[in-house]
């Protein structure tokens, strides 16, 4: 009884799920999204994307209950299902995905700024890139002191989350208009003022939201971490679905209520973050300084805290031996310090990039969610696999659908990424092999073939790269 009174309540732990689920993604979807889709498509794009997550989010319960003994993220899981190798890659496809997710919130961060300082206009020029490295390194500074756990910088953030959200969605529920919502619903009118958004089947339509879709779930696996916290496990379980729907409900009307404002093709064409542009056009300049200081706020707060992420992914990976010793090791403030100046100068190297791409955002979050999939894919396989084992079917349907998910995501829309994240096994694989020796662990004939098979994938994306069928951007 005296470690129940001392957990969190089911309210507060909503509030914690959906919190660290809203990052910056949903400040840039209302353009990502009609740029893809009309409304109707986008609707059904949601219901297939939240039909998979919930999926998602019922193994993550499932497995948290049944193995509470694997601490180590949800890349342990991979482990316990298909050995080192396994956590390996679900280890450094989480990691490979975090520190992209940082590059997708410096770029948004950036944009913000332009609004108040027209030399960042956009994000991605010289002086944007310059800034954002800044602010790179003195984030891993400061967590590398220690400072991510500042529970008083975190509330901060929330507020400066949810308040705009919560602003935006009130103006557009006042000025909707039912015709302009109606107009062309299943984007099938190609005309001069349909120009830069996608016309053509439902399906299409449904295909080109995906990636973004997926960008704004990211974190949703915090939810199985954050249960461990909880009065009772019931209490997390209710608090996982009821976080989980609370979200969905938050996406959909910041997605889809905008479609009654603005037209498709204004509602495409607006710059990030989009939402900032649209109150703009609707509300006028108060609507966008107003959105644009939230968001300022809220991407620091939210990039401080996932500076530490990439960080801890390969210190709990190592601490299981699939990573090398020095990607574990932690200084006195118990901060993975190699770690953290690995993934800084990876970030840094990379935001020049954004030199060389016109969408710099889309491609970062592309990147960051295609290397996720692998992530939640060996969530569900493992899902299926310890049903299985012990003969739970209902379980090994979810597990199933989980994963059918994970891999339709990755065909149907994200095949390119998916291929480029390939590429980043090519070092990976030394620094396995590196950990294979430092722990006298001789590899399997299934792990030289899955490495055989990922190196193949990765030659074949650098051709691909270079023939220019996989555009970079």
């Amino acid at each position: 009884m005296e470690n129940e009174k001392k957990g969190i309540g089911k309210g507060e732990l909503i509030a914690l799920i959906v919190s660290s689920c809203i990052g910056t993604g949903i400040f840039g979807i209302t353009s990502d999204v009609a740029a893809a889709a009309a409304p109707g498509p986008a609707l059904l794009a949601w219901i297939f994307v939240g039909i998979g997550f919930l999926m998602l989010v019922l193994s993550l319960n499932n497995l948290s209950e049944k193995r509470p003994d694997l601490t180590a993220g949800i890349f342990s899981y991979a482990g316990a299902g298909f050995g080192p190798m396994g956590e390996f890659i679900s280890g450094w496809s989480y990691w490979l995905s975090a520190w992209l997710g940082n590059i997708a919130f410096a770029t948004m961060l950036m944009s913000s700024i332009g609004t108040f300082f027209p030399t960042f206009k956009g994000g991605q020029n010289l002086p944007s890139i310059i800034v954002a490295i800044v602010f790179c390194w003195l984030l891993t500074i400061l967590v590398n002191n220690g400072v991510e756990s500042a529970s008083f910088v975190n509330m901060i953030g929330t507020i400066c989350k949810v308040l705009p959200l919560v602003i935006f969605i009130v103006i557009m529920v006042v000025c909707f208009k039912a015709g302009m919502f109606t107009a062309d619903f299943w984007g099938r009118v190609a005309n001069n003022a349909s120009k830069g958004t996608t016309t053509g089947s439902v399906w299409s339509q449904m295909q080109g939201t995906l990636m973004t879709l997926i960008w704004v779930f990211i974190g949703v696996e915090g939810a199985s971490v954050m249960a461990h916290r909880a009065k009772s496990r019931s209490a997390a379980q209710q608090a996982s679905i009821i976080a989980f729907v609370t979200l969905v409900v938050i996406y959909v009307l910041i997605s889809i209520l905008p479609y009654g404002t603005l037209t498709r093709a204004q509602l495409a064409s607006m710059g990030q973050p989009a939402i900032g542009h649209v109150l703009q056009a609707t509300v006028g300049t108060w609507g966008s300084i107003l959105i644009n200081v939230g968001l300022i706020i809220s991407t620091i707060v939210s990039w401080l805290s996932w500076t530490m992420l990439p960080a801890e992914t390969t210190m709990l990976v190592a601490e299981d031996k699939a990573m090398p010793k020095v990607w574990g090791k932690v200084n006195s403030k118990n901060a993975p310090t190699a770690s953290l100046m690995i993934t800084a100068v990876l970030q840094t190297i990379f935001l020049f990039s954004l030199l060389f791409t016109d969408k710099a955002y889309e491609f970062a979050y592309s990147l960051c969610s295609a290397a996720i999939l692998f992530s939640y894919l060996f969530v569900g396989l493992y899902q299926m696999k310890y049903s299985s084992e012990h003969k739970e079917w209902g379980q090994f349907t979810i597990g199933l659908l989980s994963a059918a998910f994970m891999f339709a995501c990755m065909f149907l829309a994200g095949w390119q990424e998916v291929l480029l994240v390939s590429i980043s096994f090519i070092p990976g694989f030394i620094i396995y092999y590196l950990a294979c020796r430092e722990n006298d662990h001789k590899m399997s004939a299934a792990e030289k073939w899955v490495m055989v098979l990922i190196l193949v994938l990765s030659v074949v994306a650098i051709w691909l790269v270079a023939n220019g069928t996989i555009t970079v951007g």
